[in-house]
């Protein structure tokens, strides 16, 4: 079973078979079906807990930039009192979001040890170059 049909697959290859085309009870069944599974996947709220951890995910990001060097999650959290009332797991797998998922984050390991910093963005690299160019007339 390397390649698994999805529910809308089936769907959608009865909804073209010509037994099914024929009897409209079939037909209204299945296109409900399909438009329960829309209403369904448009209906995606975040969880308290989502929330909650996007608010700590910026809390995360504001003190790595008054750090300004690369930490591990212990030093975070000696840096930041409201980090430290989060376990190093929770925030290790927050991290883990903020670097793969998000890219706001860079992890560097040295010598066994996780080492976060902020990421640089486009724009404040654009700053940082223009500050370096002097004016010459």
């Amino acid at each position: 079973m390397a390649n698994k049909i999805t529910k809308r697959e089936v769907i959608n290859a009865m909804l073209q078979d010509t037994a099914i085309k024929g009897n409209q009870m079939y037909v209204d069944y299945l296109t409900h079906e399909l438009e329960l599974m829309d209403n369904k996947k448009s209906n995606k709220k975040m969880t308290e807990t989502q929330v909650a951890n996007l608010a700590i995910k910026d809390t995360i990001c504001a003190t790595l930039a008054e750090v300004g060097k690369a930490v591990t999650i212990s030093e975070l959290q000696s840096a930041n009192a409201e980090l430290a009332q989060y376990s190093t797991s929770k925030l290790s797998a927050l991290m883990r979001q903020l670097v793969v998922e998000e890219g706001r984050v860079v992890k560097t390991t040295d010598k066994k040890r996780s080492l976060f910093s902020l990421a640089e963005s486009e724009d404040t690299a654009e700053v940082e170059d223009t500050e370096d160019v002097e004016d010459v007339e």
